[in-house]
């Protein structure tokens, strides 16, 4: 299997827009479900340019796998958050292992990023094991701290500096 990240294009944001719309992945996220694609396109448009942000297509043999986000990128303390989504028929083979391991070597090694940091669901069991085995260690827990599906959720606050990644 042949797993990169690439920039995420305009031709992508159809697929984009599907991961958008299930309402259970973006729930992980902490974000509100069911956006328009209208709106899709003019928040694409919109941060072309924007030096704070990195976003990538997870890319399998060929097909769109997901997505993978760099955000909130601070190039004076040099940190920035990492997201990522798995589309639901690429989940269980390993492939958000070895994207994020591309996402945090373009951080660390493109970017000049001192620390990467998350917020994951203390119930998101699958992607807490995948950031426990890349290395990144739990900073503090924020109760409450995020609203999704009716109701507020406890988030772990995680981060990983270059020399704790485990390749």
């Amino acid at each position: 299997m042949d797993i990169k990240i690439r920039t995420l294009e305009r031709k992508d944001l159809d697929l984009v827009h599907q991961l958008d719309n299930e309402r259970m992945t973006m729930a992980f996220w902490f974000e509100e479900p069911y956006e328009s694609f209208d709106e899709l396109v003019s928040l694409y448009d919109k941060h072309i340019h924007d030096d704070r942000e990195r976003r990538f297509v997870v890319d399998t043999d060929g097909k769109f796998a997901g997505i993978l986000e760099l955000v909130d990128i601070d190039f004076i303390h040099r940190t920035t958050e990492i997201q990522i989504i798995i589309e639901n028929t690429f989940r269980g083979k390993g492939i958000a292992t070895i994207s994020m391991k591309k996402g945090l070597d373009y951080a660390f090694n493109t970017l000049n990023m001192y620390k990467v940091y998350l917020y994951v669901d203390v119930d998101n069991v699958r992607g807490l094991h995948i950031y426990k085995k890349l290395g990144f260690v739990e900073e503090g827990k924020l109760r409450k701290h995020f609203f999704a599906n009716g109701k507020y959720h406890d988030s772990y606050l995680m981060g990983i500096f270059r020399e704790e990644v485990k390749y």
